[in-house]
């Protein structure tokens, strides 16, 4: 009798041995990961300094007129624009304030009926609207905050969100309050601010509660303490930062 020789394996045994392998393989990568001692990292080594750049890198431009609208209703108390001119203007005949129409132009919109561009930088004519436009929220502000016939509680308060100190402030009385200000206008702090910018307003408060002191001094709706304060919003109103970026 002939002995049969032994069969190579075949396709299945093939596919067999090999998942075999490929469940071991699997398996042996499932294990635990092999634990790595903590040590501290090596100090960064110093290569050099340069000195911070604080030159500015572009020159301050104009924001758009459309931003300065949304702010001033915000700081009026988030009035609709027909609302905002009536309190502007107020019930007082001060002529504060006239119509949006007379200002929106020279504010910097463009006006398609009149060929009238954008524009683009500032000129007399628009400083002289937000001349108009920043006295007009300082005062009725001031009436609305500190002289209403009620007293308007702090939170519900547009601009002067404090009471004005029962004597004369020094500079450390004054400080809080003038960051409140300058916080409302400004944005930030007012102790990040370059370091004479404090005095220079307490000297405005001061020589403007002075001025309305002295005898044959003009009369005023405003006390003197309340025209110092108000001064104070008038100047940063027309500050730089507000207006350019």
């Amino acid at each position: 009798m002939m002995q049969g020789r032994g069969r190579a394996p075949g396709r299945t045994g093939a596919f067999a041995l090999a998942g075999v392998a490929a469940v071991a393989a699997l398996a042996g990568a499932c294990g635990p990961p092999e634990a790595i001692a903590p040590r501290p990292a090596a100090p960064l080594r110093e290569t050099g300094r340069v000195a911070q750049s604080r030159a500015p890198k572009q020159d301050l431009r104009l924001i758009p007129a459309e931003a300065y609208l949304r702010t001033y209703l915000r700081l009026f108390g988030g009035l609709a624009p027909a609302e905002l001119e009536r309190r502007a203007r107020g019930d007082d005949k001060a002529a504060l304030f006239d119509t949006w129409g007379d200002y929106l132009a020279a504010l910097g919109l463009p006006d398609h009926g009149l060929d009238l561009p954008r524009a683009t930088q500032t000129n007399a004519l628009m400083l002289a609207a937000f001349e108009r436009l920043g006295i007009a929220l300082c005062d009725r502000a001031l009436e609305h905050d500190l002289k209403a016939k009620e007293r308007v509680p702090i939170e519900r308060r547009l601009i002067f969100a404090f009471d004005l100190p029962a004597q004369d402030p020094d500079e450390a009385a004054f400080a809080p309050r003038f960051d409140v200000l300058h916080r409302t206008f400004l944005s930030y702090p007012a102790r990040l601010a370059p370091p004479d910018r404090q005095g220079k307003f307490f000297a405005l408060y001061e020589g403007t509660v002075a001025r309305h002191r002295a005898k044959g001094a003009a009369k005023s709706r405003f006390s003197p303490e309340e025209a110092g304060w108000a001064a104070v919003c008038y100047g940063l109103v027309r500050h730089p930062e507000f207006h350019l970026y």
